[in-house]
């Protein structure tokens, strides 16, 4: 009969009610439960009757048993009348252990502690992204995030430095690829120079850095003779002059005048064009012509330009001159070999230092020397 009881022990313990929470032994429960849909049941007061309890366990000594499951109940009816009432105190034994003070904290406590790590180990709200430093070969790429860290460096790679060879050799290639492929296919769109007409006197300069970031790239310059501008006058020409102040170049006839206060070269080009519009409407307008300033060069520092003699310059004519004259003197010096007369360097070196070789050598001369009664040996 043992096994029997065994078995119908574990039944009871299976089928037992949920253990309700005490208000005062709430430790380390929290109301927030993000994701879960499920209500969160309180425990009512301790004043509260158990009968008025919601979900209030009832008494198993006398409905424990119609509760069992169908092999539990089959041993249930297998049990002498002695053998049931043992069970039942058994039973009731249980469910006073289970409905226990010191029971019901220890298993809260496990609850508690249960719902604690999970909420430590669930984020709560939304938290952003940790941001992932691109490493040197992310860099370039579309999606730098995506590409993630570098590696440890474990001896195995090249160094950083390196890397950066290797990429500047890469963008060399790559330009290299472009001018091989795709540069001979922009011949199909080549137009033929042709020279600005006269309605065209502004002249704009543009500089590129050929792709690269640089402060100077929307810089734009306007060039433009004052005598190419249509319908001036003289009289206006000159005020218009004044009104350019340092930008103009008297030696060459030339107003320069430059821009980057915006960010593309259109802006600056179209800001160009619209301050000479403005100057030449001044210019035009005959309510003061500036009579009264007079035209102040001091600004332009102008430069010597040395010319090369004309006497200088190797044209023809003066090139066969110094032919002819090089085949004289030549001829000339083969006639005073010829005749003894030439002098040789090299001989006339050789018979000085024989010279030298052949005079006495110079005695060494003895002078006292000041102090110590020590003498020393001088060689003039």
């Amino acid at each position: 009969m043992a096994p029997s009881f065994n078995r119908l022990g574990f039944a009871l313990l299976r089928h037992s009610h949920r253990i309700q929470c005490r208000r005062k032994q709430r430790l380390g429960l929290v109301a927030y439960r993000p994701l879960h849909s499920t209500r969160i049941y309180r425990t009512p007061p301790d004043d509260v009757d158990d009968a008025r309890r919601p979900n209030a366990p009832k008494n198993l000594s006398s409905s424990s048993h119609g509760g069992l499951d169908p092999q539990a109940r089959q041993q249930y009816d297998l049990l002498s009348p002695e053998e049931r009432v043992q069970y039942q105190k058994e039973e009731q034994a249980a469910q006073e252990h289970l409905n226990s003070p010191a029971m019901e904290s220890e298993m809260q406590g496990l609850v508690s502690q249960a719902v604690y790590d999970i909420n430590k180990e669930t984020p709560r709200g939304r938290q952003p992204p940790e941001r992932i430093t691109p490493g040197l070969m992310a860099m370039g790429e579309v999606d730098e995030q995506g590409s993630g860290e570098d590696d440890e460096f474990d001896g195995d790679d090249i160094t950083s430095i390196a890397h950066g060879e290797l990429e500047q050799h890469r963008e060399i290639r790559d330009y290299a690829r472009i001018s091989a492929w795709e540069m001979p296919m922009l011949s199909k769109l080549a137009k033929p120079f042709v020279l600005p007409s006269a309605k065209k006197p502004l002249r704009f300069r543009y500089t590129t850095y050929m792709g690269e970031t640089h402060p100077a790239a929307n810089k734009v310059v306007l060039e433009f003779c004052t005598r190419d501008l249509p319908k001036l006058t003289e009289a206006q020409r000159i005020k218009l002059v004044k009104l350019v102040g340092v930008r103009y170049n008297p030696e060459k006839d030339l107003v320069k005048m430059s821009c980057e206060m915006f960010e593309t070269q259109a802006q600056n080009k179209r800001y160009l064009g619209d301050l000479v519009d403005t100057l030449v409407a001044e210019a035009r307008d005959p309510t003061d012509m500036f009579e009264d300033v007079p035209l102040d060069f001091r600004h332009h520092k102008p430069k010597p330009r040395f010319e090369f003699p004309e006497k200088w310059k190797l044209t023809k004519q003066r090139k066969e001159q110094l032919a002819a004259n090089w085949r004289q003197g030549a001829l000339k010096d083969q006639e005073r070999e010829e005749a003894g007369q030439l002098i040789d360097g090299s001989k006339v070196i050789e018979q000085v230092l024989e010279a030298i070789s052949m005079q006495a050598p110079a005695q060494p001369t003895v002078l006292p020397r000041l102090g110590k009664g020590r003498q020393r040996q001088l060689v003039r």
